[in-house]
């Protein structure tokens, strides 16, 4: 997620069965399909979360992380949301339907437990005059209102400084999927420079946010991409669901040494996760603490695929064209991800 600025078990793995309880009132994982092969570009990287059931995550493509914190990281993930995440099966597991699924839990005395994995790659990057394309298809947790307060579903991107500085906002943020509080929307973000303030108004970052195309974004799957297009002039950098258009920048919004930052570092790592609480979640509320007793434990954040691809360039750079120009005063969301 981000550095979310903030404003102010039941699990039995026994014979090879898993049995999973507090999983409830979400919709059966959709059909799981393959990593698509979109005409022009090489694939990368993947993971289509092929697997046992009730497996973790392959710890060949991605870490889990665990606790409030990094180590030596803010507390509370920097966005003062509450959970704890753990490698329990009962907040992130593999569906064996080819789906990763995590979820947030609630134990008897309150506490709050999720699922949080990054890429071990961090050298995601646009090869020069050519375009980086991460695209995730998920389903957001299915639950909404007064159930739903304090769910933050986020898949998103950190610049690999970050993971050697801890220098946020200039290790570079794309958040190219974050909702909170059940609302059918989705959120595209991008955070850079200093904080407070800077090129990016942080700790709100450049944002913009649509509702999911064709049905709600907890309903179903819905597909987010992100794309760093080094083949025009000046670059760009842009946010879809389901193909539509989120948000986008470019390059001459910025100043030169912003960009650079951004841009020529050694690449960036993914991440997936479910907080809860938080800065975002508090704002979207009304200004008011979630999760509240209300909110309901046990639904799951549905990931089918991940993927990671380039086209290479061409030698030459095009100028944008004009339904590319990038507006500079996007509406901004009401929290930042770093974590």
């Amino acid at each position: 997620m981000q550095i979310k600025k903030s404003i102010t078990r039941a699990v039995a793995v026994t014979a090879g069965v898993f049995t999973l309880t507090g999983l409830i009132g979400f919709a059966s994982p959709a059909f799981a399909v393959d990593i698509p092969s979109p005409p022009g570009w090489v694939l990368q990287w993947g993971d289509d979360f092929s697997g046992t059931a009730g497996s973790l995550p392959s710890a060949s493509n991605w870490h889990i992380d665990t606790g409030h914190s990094y180590p030596n990281g803010p507390a509370n993930w920097g966005t003062s949301e509450v959970e704890s995440y753990t490698t329990d099966p009962a907040n992130i597991h593999l569906d064996g339907k080819g789906h990763l699924l995590i979820v947030p839990q609630r134990d008897a005395s309150g506490q709050w437990t999720s699922g949080r994995v990054e890429t071990v790659r961090d050298d995601f990057t646009a090869p020069e005059g050519g375009m980086l394309r991460m695209e995730a298809r998920v389903q957001m947790p299915d639950v909404t209102g007064p159930r739903a307060l304090g769910y933050w579903p986020a898949f998103w991107a950190l610049g690999s400084n970050y993971r050697t500085t801890m220098a946020w906002p200039q290790s570079g943020e794309f958040d190219i999927m974050e909702s909170v509080n059940g609302l059918d929307a989705v959120w595209g973000i991008l955070h850079c420079g200093i904080n407070p303030g800077g090129p990016c108004g942080e700790p709100m970052g450049i944002g913009s946010h649509l509702p999911c195309p064709h049905e709600a974004c907890t309903a179903g799957p819905h597909t987010f991409t992100f794309e760093w297009n080094r083949s025009v002039t000046p670059e760009q950098l842009r946010w879809f669901v389901d193909g539509q258009l989120v948000n986008q920048v470019a390059e001459n919004q910025f100043p030169a040494e912003t960009w650079r930052q951004l841009t020529q570092q050694h690449g960036y790592f993914l991440l997936l996760d479910v907080a809860v609480g938080g800065g975002f979640s508090f704002v979207m509320a009304g200004w008011k603490p979630t999760p509240t007793p209300d909110t309901e434990p046990g639904h799951a954040m549905i990931v089918d695929y991940v993927a990671v691809w380039t086209r290479p360039g061409e030698g030459k750079k095009t100028p944008a064209t004009p339904e590319m120009a990038a507006d500079a005063s996007k509406q901004t969301s009401g929290a930042s991800k770093l974590q």
